[in-house]
């Protein structure tokens, strides 16, 4: 055989080579896996929202039903990480149309206008809280600009420990935040909590504004951010960053309870009625909610709840709109379950005694003996602390539990 003869036989059998190994390739990956580099492992393709409000893959769009493989039972219908990415929300211009809607004051009129955006990006995620046998998961309501509050709870109650004792896992720490509220702070404040976290690593935070309204939005987002990074957890507490805890007794009274349970304690409001008068920071107009009397709720100075009802409560919480108070839009997603929240004494969120000049409310005797007290300040806390891990002499003993 000639040499040229012999270089043409070499350059078919390599391009046929060829063609057979780029065939495989191909069928081995998908055409975004082809045409593009891998995604780093920490980030996610972004997700588009249709207008319902369900989550879509932009990657799944174009495939026929028959080329999706269907989940399996066993297979979690979740999300597996935070999927929400991008901020895309606009106002409801339609209400403008409506009579009630101008008749109501600018602070309810916002919160109408952006009702319908429920779900925001993360900013500080700390998907590892809940890696091991963790019994306990404690949950600190807080804004960005009151570290002095933090930094008290973390000496504290919010101490974590390795074991809650009697063979039980381990309790865990957590404070919620959403972003500085005043534009011309946000740059600062999110610089200092950055370091903050990067100290103590305890951190969650969401792209939407820290305000009172707002508060409602920081409770859906854990109980969805609970439910894709927490599912195993058997029990959370749930408090302020104004609330004196104890938590010996909070473990002494989980300790005979189990995270199937329908549990949901506090200091729980009967028949209490919407705040009609203006100059009240609870005030809500007829227009936005109308009954007489609100489901039964607890005070959000704190409260306990079992695992498995909390990640009920998320899905219930997704079928109602948006409500104001964030304790209230908790009871009406109990109610939706079904379930009523169970009172219980040592929860105090109005003090020991109502009456804020009482001697009570500053005694260490009465604060050894409860599991929740609000309202405290960082040196009130970090005072009564001392005091009740102290040599105490008590005249009588408190049964609460």
């Amino acid at each position: 055989m000639s040499l040229w003869k012999k270089t043409v036989y070499r350059s078919l059998c390599l391009a046929l080579g060829l063609l057979v190994a780029l065939t495989v390739f191909q069928r081995s990956l998908t055409p975004r896996q082809f045409l593009q580099e891998p995604l780093p492992p920490t980030l996610e393709p972004q997700k588009a929202q249709k207008p319902n409000g369900q989550l879509v893959n932009p990657n799944n769009f174009w495939k026929n039903l028959q080329d999706v493989a269907a989940p399996t039972p066993m297979a979690s219908q979740g999300p597996q990480a935070w999927d929400v990415t991008t901020t895309n929300c606009s106002a409801n211009i339609n209400l403008t149309r409506q009579p009630w809607f101008k008749g109501l004051e600018p602070q309810f009129r916002q919160f109408l206008f952006y009702r319908h955006c429920r779900y925001f990006p993360m900013l500080l995620n700390h998907p590892e809280k809940c890696r091991g046998d963790v019994y306990l998961l404690v949950v600190v309501k807080s804004v960005i600009t009151q570290h002095d509050r933090r930094e008290a709870i973390r000496q504290t109650w919010g101490r974590e420990r390795e074991s809650a004792g009697r063979g039980r896992g381990a309790v865990r720490t957590l404070f919620l935040l959403g972003t500085a509220s005043k534009q011309e702070e946000r740059t600062h404040y999110q610089q200092l909590l950055a370091y903050e976290d990067r100290l103590y690593g305890d951190i969650l935070q969401w792209d939407f504004l820290d305000t009172f309204f707002n508060l409602t939005l920081k409770e859906i987002h854990f109980l969805k951010w609970l439910d894709i990074y927490c599912p195993h957890v058997p029990f959370i507490f749930k408090g302020d960053d104004d609330v004196f805890v104890n938590p010996t007794n909070l473990l002494e009274f989980l300790a005979d309870r189990q995270p199937q349970e329908n549990l949901f304690v506090g200091d729980v409001l009967q028949h209490a009625r919407p705040i009609r008068r203006k100059d009240n920071k609870y005030y809500i107009p007829g227009a936005l909610y109308s009954k007489a009397s609100y489901p039964p709720y607890a005070g959000g100075g704190g409260f306990l709840m079992a695992g498995s009802l909390a990640r009920r409560l998320h899905h219930a919480c997704d079928t109602l709109e948006l409500y104001p108070i964030d304790d209230v839009f908790l009871g009406m997603c109990l109610e939706v379950l079904g379930v009523r929240p169970m009172a219980h004494e040592g929860f105090k969120t109005f003090g020991i005694s109502r009456n804020r000049n009482s001697r009570m409310n500053k005694e260490p005797c009465f604060f050894r003996a409860m599991l929740v007290v609000h309202k405290l300040l960082p040196p009130e806390l970090l005072a009564m602390w001392g005091l009740v891990h102290s040599n105490l002499t008590c005249s009588r003993k408190l049964q609460v539990l």
